[in-house]
């Protein structure tokens, strides 16, 4: 499976041969479990006061035998747990229950709880490589973003260079992926909610992702644009690959990214130290010596 080289300029300069993650069978379950086992490591753990709701003198008496200001059986009220140290129109309020204003939740968020959700490691993996794979599939990329140009994109290492927004702009445009910048550009829009006072004005529409072989001026020069993701080979998990756990997402590859992909990472076996080798013991064997004729007559007699 090869792909053509696009230089700056937008001329093809020539094909290189794609790694094999790019034939990795296309497997949606597995991505969108590892894309939620992923956004579950982002969240906070959340919890109230375990005595929330509970720091009151209420209680419930459940018997007749009482004085007449603490009873509740035989009252013509609800058998529920009641203040004791208030006066007046206070005295005998409902408290502690769920349904009392003021009272505990009934069944509370608790900070301690495991909201992270577990996935194997080879799991994770070949959730990777089929989220990879996916990014050259026509009909799943047209979906989400505009495709002017055949996929996978693959550009020269002469773009990692690029150290301004502005350049980095032109140079994609002539790449092919300037429709789908100003389709992202468009919706940037203003957040509902209480996010907007927490920092998350604006919710902005996922657009092109950069990925690179090794650390570049290009991963700066392009986080201002809206909706574009740089990242390095290295870096690269099913979020960025596929935002929101499905798969289709339009990238740009460069030449060494590709090269990067392609090295599979190879285990040298260790050798055991060796062990000097400790030679069996030798049994004697008991050699039975045969009686003479002499013996024999000895020992008749």
């Amino acid at each position: 499976m090869k792909a053509t080289i696009i230089s700056i300029n937008g001329s093809n300069k020539g094909t290189i041969e794609l790694p094999k993650v790019f034939e990795t069978e296309y497997n949606p379950t597995l991505i969108r479990r590892a894309g939620l086992a992923l956004q579950t490591t982002k969240k906070q753990p959340t919890g109230s006061d375990p005595r929330a709701g509970k720091k009151n003198t209420a209680v419930y008496v459940g018997y007749r035998g009482v004085p007449t200001p603490r009873r509740i059986i035989n009252t013509e009220h609800a058998r529920l747990p009641r203040l004791t140290n208030r006066r007046y129109l206070l005295y005998g309020r409902v408290a502690f229950v769920p349904q009392a204003v003021g009272g505990r939740a009934a069944h509370p968020l608790k900070s301690w709880e495991n909201i992270v959700e577990q996935i194997n490691k080879k799991e994770r993996k070949l959730a990777l490589a089929s989220a990879i794979a996916a990014t050259a599939n026509k009909k799943l990329v047209e979906k989400r973003f505009i495709v002017e140009k055949e996929l996978p994109i693959v550009v020269e290492d002469a773009i990692e260079d690029i150290s301004k927004t502005k350049e980095a702009i032109e140079a994609l445009k002539k790449i092919g992926v300037g429709k789908d910048l100003e389709n992202a550009k468009n919706k940037v829009r203003r957040r509902a909610g209480k996010g907007k006072s927490r920092g998350r004005t604006k919710k902005e529409k996922k657009s092109v992702l950069i990925v690179t072989g090794k650390n570049s001026p290009i991963l700066k020069a392009v986080r201002n644009i809206p909706g574009v993701d740089s990242v390095t080979t290295a870096s690269l998990n099913v979020d960025l690959v596929a935002p929101g756990a499905e798969a289709g997402r339009l990238v740009v590859w460069t030449e060494s990214a590709i090269k990067e992909l392609g090295k599979e990472k190879t285990t040298e076996k260790t050798e055991k130290p060796k062990t000097k080798e400790t030679k069996p013991k030798q049994t004697k064997k008991v050699v039975k010596k045969e009686k003479t004729k002499k013996e024999t007559k000895t020992s008749k007699k």
